[in-house]
């Protein structure tokens, strides 16, 4: 895995805190309070509001150290009362490591799993989708996504016989680039989808502007990939600490969970999916599904900070 461009103190000093523990302690420990969830419109079930990515840190080999990282880290993500877990052929080994440690693990009843489908053509489409959830060893998938918008005419055709004949749950679509917005609201008006992932962040804000009014009008769930904006905002920290306002009033304790309580002050997000392979990185992620959130002028504050620095 990439270390994290730029990483911020607050989050070096919570690491060598928690890596004093052994990590199987780490992980055992309970939480001290349930995480924070919210509702998915379609479905009316609550998810804990920090999820888990895959992209990048669950491709790796079998039998390697980067392997028991990522089993060790789905264990603390689960422990710290985590469910909502994303992938997508497109990420190499992803689904078939996901699948893997999930079968070994038993974790899968207590996970939410949604994963997408990136190819173009129906048949293509229904190939790689089968090819998913074989290597998932799923039978139901609870959301399947069009990702990136490829072919979303013939793939949502193809899902909504499938969401009919029990095989998925949820219907979503996809985009990780500002530039598709306006693509995804047009998407979200034509087709009715069950969730919409997007990009949003500090550094990526776009989606605030109309994308998530336009999905709580649809009654779509919102999920955000790129929280940390790929690291951009930890570079953005790098040698200044959390404010000890923050601190006091919002109970942040890392950069990261200023970054993602920033995200989360807006109740048109459901969730936010910080992809690592660090068990101490998902369970300070995690941390900030707990504690008081955001208003509106505490937002405007972080983001007044941020741009100081």
């Amino acid at each position: 895995m990439r270390p994290r461009a730029g990483e911020g103190a607050g989050r070096r000093a919570f690491n060598r805190a928690l890596a004093a523990l052994p990590l199987m302690s780490v992980m055992s420990v309970p939480a001290q309070q349930p995480p924070i969830t919210r509702p998915i419109p379609a479905t009316g079930e609550r998810v804990p509001v920090v999820g888990l990515g895959t992209w990048q840190v669950f491709d790796v080999a079998a039998g390697s150290a980067e392997l028991v990282a990522a089993r060790a880290t789905l264990a603390a993500f689960t422990a710290a009362g985590g469910t909502v877990v994303d992938s997508s052929p497109m990420y190499g080994r992803s689904e078939a490591v996901l699948g893997d440690l999930m079968a070994e693990s038993g974790a899968r009843p207590g996970l939410f799993v949604a994963t997408k489908v990136w190819t173009r053509g129906r048949n293509e489409g229904v190939a790689q989708m089968r090819d998913s959830m074989a290597k998932l060893r799923l039978e139901k998938l609870d959301l399947m996504q069009v990702h990136n918008l490829v072919d979303t005419e013939a793939h949502l055709a193809t899902l909504a016989g499938w969401k009919k004949e029990g095989r998925v749950r949820l219907l979503g679509l996809t985009h990780y680039h500002a530039g598709a917005h306006r693509d995804l609201e047009a998407a979200l008006v034509k087709h009715r989808v069950d969730v919409v992932q997007v990009n949003y962040s500090l550094a990526e804000p776009e989606a605030g502007a109309r994308l998530l009014a336009a999905c709580n009008a649809a009654g779509a769930a919102v999920i955000v990939n790129r929280p940390f904006a790929e690291g951009a905002l930890f570079a953005r920290v790098r040698g200044h600490v959390v404010p000890e306002w923050a601190k006091v009033e919002l109970g942040i304790a890392s950069w990261a969970q200023f970054f993602l309580k920033w995200i989360l002050g807006t109740t048109a997000v459901t969730v936010a999916i910080p992809g690592t392979r660090n068990p101490q990185h998902v369970a300070d992620n995690l941390g900030a599904a707990r504690g008081p959130l955001p208003d509106a002028a505490q937002r405007e504050r972080m983001r007044a900070h941020l741009a100081s620095l």
